[in-house]
């Protein structure tokens, strides 16, 4: 499983059985401390449950915008009728989101479960809540109604729980629904939906498109998800985000610019109006 990106942000004893206690104790908190590290280079997360008090989170978004070796001539060579695109390759701002529907800081960035983003952070808690985060995917959303920006999602598994809900957002685009859905999906309910219940599980298609019939009708996602005929995207999707430097999700491009994590939009918005210029 590909790990999930958040954001950032110290005597003396007398006697042999003492001795040997004290030794004892110091072997046990390498090992637990050193049990931590490597749990966190390779997976960081919230718990299924939403609601749980006492879920894992590390803070692990707020590293500086890396620049990745990654070209515009690569990010407009996204925009293909394969891809889930929207907008114009040549527009002045590309953004690019490496996502996916179970990864609890991606539904921080797309800012449609508001109690999740409370739970993971106080300086996740949106602005409308009154906190000081702005999610990042409306704000480009945005641009691109406007026509000022071009705009590319693809999975990449930060979660493990993804696959049925990213086949579905292929569905839905092929219906001109993919927003509608995405917001389904990235809802409280849908990310209990996908990691509670629907995960990666086949078998679980109708379910999911009950879920997303307010999209998409119910029986037109079923069959479309039985049909598998988006099956490949799963594997395709996560070869892009290996050449695109992928190390985490969220994972956002302006441009050529790699954000990782779920950055507030305010944090990104000298990107954007640089190109905008």
């Amino acid at each position: 499983m590909e790990g999930e990106a958040g954001i950032p942000q110290k005597e003396e004893k007398f006697g042999r059985d003492a001795l040997l206690v004290a030794g004892a104790v110091l072997l046990a908190g390498l090992i637990v401390a050193g049990a931590i590290v490597a749990g966190s280079q390779k997976f960081s997360g919230v718990a299924s449950d939403p609601s749980a008090k006492d879920a894992a989170v590390v803070d692990n978004g707020a590293q500086p915008p890396a620049q990745a070796t990654v070209t515009l001539d690569q990010v407009k060579g996204l925009f293909d009728n394969k891809n889930i695109t929207f907008g114009n390759k040549n527009s002045k701002v590309l953004f690019v989101e490496f996502s996916d529907p179970s990864c609890p800081y991606c539904h921080v960035a797309a800012g449609k479960n508001p109690n999740l983003n409370k739970q993971v952070g106080t300086q996740f808690t949106m602005v409308k809540d009154g906190g000081s985060y702005i999610p990042p995917v409306p704000e480009m959303k945005k641009l691109v109604d406007a026509g000022k920006a071009g705009f590319v999602w693809l999975y990449a598994n930060g979660h493990g729980n993804g696959e049925m809900g990213t086949k579905a957002l292929y569905c839905a685009k092929e219906k001109g629904k993919f927003w509608e859905a995405h917001d389904l999906l990235m809802s409280e309910a849908g990310y209990n939906l996908m990691n509670n219940d629907v995960k990666n599980d086949k078998t679980k298609s109708g379910v999911l498109a009950d879920f997303l019939k307010s999209a998409v009708s119910a029986s037109d996602m079923k069959a479309c998800l039985e049909s598998g005929k988006y099956d490949n995207r799963i594997v395709d999707d996560m070869a892009i985000a290996r050449q695109f430097g992928f190390s985490g999700t969220p994972s956002f491009f302006v441009n050529t610019e790699n954000f990782k994590g779920a950055y507030s939009y305010k944090d990104m918005q000298a990107s954007v109006d640089k190109y905008l210029q």
